[in-house]
């Protein structure tokens, strides 16, 4: 399973409780900031459509993203990974 996270940066804190509760479970992530990545930022904006921050996308499914700080899910995640 792939899991990146783009976030909004270290002031960032749904940012942090996502990269604290990945980590908890065990689920390993790539963090992108979108702050320093044009691309990533105009991909989660223009693409996914979110204007939030952070947004979790699962094995680049478009269909299998979120944003914001969703325990519920990682949760899930965690289940489906066996962690």
């Amino acid at each position: 399973m792939s899991v990146t996270v783009y976030s909004a940066g270290p002031t960032c804190p749904q940012c942090t409780a996502t990269f604290r509760h990945l980590g908890a479970r065990g689920i390993e992530f790539t963090k992108v900031d979108i702050r320093d990545v044009e691309s990533a930022r105009e991909y989660v904006t223009d693409e996914l459509g979110y204007s939030q921050a952070p947004v979790v996308v699962v094995d680049d499914e478009p269909e299998n993203h979120w944003y914001g700080f969703r325990p519920d899910l990682i949760d899930r995640l965690s289940i489906e990974a066996g962690s």
